[in-house]
């Protein structure tokens, strides 16, 4: 199963981001730190070539620790990139960034250092920024697509932000990143069903987070079948239409939006190879 969601704003800004790059002196790549993989757009590769590049692993609070820091390890290997678990919740992460991008750019005197912050819909670029600044700057939110322009953002310390907007690929050809990106939310929720969503997150939970599966859905006994326990889970949520029906649906959207906020537990949905 391909998946294809790209619609025109996307095709325009990716020409817009190549157009203005030449002017851009380090690049903030925001990525999901609990799909590293998946949410890291292979166009931004292609065009971002020899420009130094923070790759900032966001949402790290979502994801396993574990895993948090053998993504550290595997990002290491690409000496053109510096890597960071950050969340963008807190400040915690805004010295170390100020001061890589610092540390990375080209000396310009009398001028501000341009970082371009690049990404995937929904990977959290807008909250970062909104933390670098201090205050309120891009509107947030669990929609993808919610930037839809570049946005310069002056953070009065040398360093200007370029915004801008999320950006996926014309074909998403992996039938496992398509649903990985759809279950973070990456993807438009018409794109890419509920009910196709829900049994690859399940799958997933039984696959490396048994417990999390027992603690949050009271599942006993476990099923390695996910289509039977999301029977099972519809039931025990009420999910019945009339007639005695089970709402496929409805838990479907209970699950991937219990996902998504985190309360099936701290979860990481690839693993470095």
């Amino acid at each position: 199963m391909s998946i294809q969601w790209y619609p025109g704003h996307m095709r325009k800004a990716t020409r817009e981001m190549t157009k203005i790059l030449s002017s851009v002196d380090v690049i903030l790549e925001v990525l999901d730190a609990r799909a590293p993989i998946s949410t890291s757009n292979p166009v931004i590769k292609e065009i971002t070539q020899g420009k130094p590049i923070i790759t900032l692993l966001n949402k790290s609070d979502l994801s396993d620790p574990i895993y948090n820091e053998k993504w550290i390890d595997y990002f290491k290997q690409d000496k053109q990139k510096q890597t960071l678990l950050i969340n963008a919740m807190t400040n915690e992460s805004y010295k170390k960034i100020i001061d890589l991008i610092s540390a990375l750019a080209r000396k310009k005197i009398g001028k501000n250092t341009l970082a371009m912050v690049l990404g995937i819909p929904n990977v959290g670029k807008s909250s970062i920024i909104n933390m670098l600044a201090g205050r309120k700057i891009t509107k947030t939110g669990n929609e993808p697509a919610i930037t839809k322009g570049q946005q310069k953002v002056n953070l009065r310390n040398g360093i200007m932000l370029l915004d801008t907007p999320g950006v996926l690929w014309p074909k998403i050809e992996d039938p496992e990143s398509g649903l990985a990106l759809a279950a973070l939310g990456s993807i438009r929720n018409t794109a890419v069903a509920y009910d196709q969503i829900a049994p690859y997150i399940i799958k997933s939970l039984y696959q490396k987070y048994p417990d999390s599966l027992k603690d949050r859905f009271k599942i006993e006994p476990l099923t390695s079948d996910e289509y039977k326990a999301i029977e099972i889970l519809a039931k025990k949520r009420g999910c019945i239409s009339k007639g005695g029906i089970t709402d496929i649906t409805r838990i479907s959207e209970i699950i991937v939006d219990e996902f998504r906020r985190g309360l099936l537990g701290r979860v990481s949905l690839e693993t470095p190879a």
